[in-house]
């Protein structure tokens, strides 16, 4: 055997038995290379495929989106690559990998590389199917963990409900849309009345108990869109988008009678709950998102000044009663 008739019969060896994907299209897509890995993972032999259009053969593939891409190989006499990231999959074939991984399907990476005649015009593509599934879950296990911690950052550690820094980066998201976009958008901060007389008659656990199930109450009456985090301490705050003040008020006023009517239970004692509430809304005016905590808070301790348990909308009256220090 010469040495041209024994390199090619390696390399079709190689091209016949390498575990990676190797099929030929000419310009009509017809199949004329079909290797063992095609083969296995298909359940389509070499002479069941070979001389068939491809998307005649496998009528689901993506047929415009990668007649695309075939054709700008041919066009521009260059590779191409496909990343699973972009697109998970050209074929949808099983892996071999535990089901614990998450992923349903062989996720690949594929190259398409023009094969050339003598006249150096491309006049067929190979296509290569790379097996990326264990990179692709080891990556979204790995995006998972982080989002996870993410979310875990921004949780308050007792209620379970967004945390003080998660509040300020979405007002701070939100203020920025209005300004790009327009609209509106509301903020209530509330507060626990008498929450020290919790504490001191009933012991702090009570106080946890009475947190958590307010934070609960409030949560479950919430739109998907809504925010709801602690603030500090006893202090809450709601994030309602699209929501104009009077919009707000009227649901402030139905929490807090809701708060109101239903004490918490611990161990068994009754404990009362009323809740005083500071209204606003964001206004094209702002010099920025803190001025939505400014007047919200001004708006909450003229509830508590008025005698607690009540609603407040921010007027801008309240910034002089404030500087008269006469609430």
């Amino acid at each position: 055997m010469s040495d041209e008739a024994f390199s090619f019969n390696l390399a079709e060896t190689v091209v016949k038995w390498v575990d990676v994907g190797i099929f030929v299209l000419n310009k009509n897509f017809e199949v004329q290379l079909w290797n063992n890995f095609m083969a296995h993972h298909s359940g389509r032999p070499s002479e069941d495929v070979v001389g068939k259009n491809l998307f005649d053969a496998f009528p689901e593939l993506p047929r415009q989106w990668f007649t695309k891409k075939v054709n700008t190989v041919f066009l521009l006499n260059n590779f191409a690559f496909i990343s699973w990231e972009n697109r998970p999959y050209l074929f949808r074939f099983a892996h071999n990998r535990p089901i614990t991984g998450g992923a349903d399907h062989m996720y690949q990476n594929c190259m398409l590389l023009p094969l050339k005649a003598e006249q150096g015009k491309p006049e067929a593509v190979c296509v290569m199917v790379f097996d990326a599934t264990d990179t692709a879950i080891a990556q979204n296990l790995l995006k998972e963990a982080l989002e996870a911690i993410s979310e875990i950052s921004n949780r308050d550690g007792l209620t379970g409900i967004y945390n003080r820094r998660y509040l300020e980066g979405r007002l701070a998201s939100e203020y920025d849309r209005m300004r790009r976009y327009g609209g509106t958008f509301s903020v209530i901060l509330f507060d626990l009345d008498f929450f020290k007389k919790v504490n001191d008659t009933h012991g702090h656990l009570a106080g946890d108990k009475v947190l958590i199930e307010i934070a609960a109450r409030v949560k479950d009456k919430l739109r998907s869109s809504d925010v709801l985090g602690r603030y500090g301490g006893e202090e809450f705050m709601l994030i309602l988008p699209e929501t104009h003040l009077d919009g707000a008020r009227i649901f402030a006023e139905r929490l807090r009678e809701a708060i109101e009517l239903e004490p918490v239970i611990f161990d068994n004692t009754t404990i009362p709950v009323t809740v005083s509430m500071g209204v606003t809304e964001h206004r094209a005016d702002m010099p920025g998102y803190a001025s939505l905590i400014h007047q919200s808070d001004l708006a909450l301790y003229a509830s508590k000044a008025a005698g607690r348990n009540r609603v407040t909308c921010y007027e801008p009256a309240l910034e002089k009663l404030a500087a008269e220090g006469k609430h």
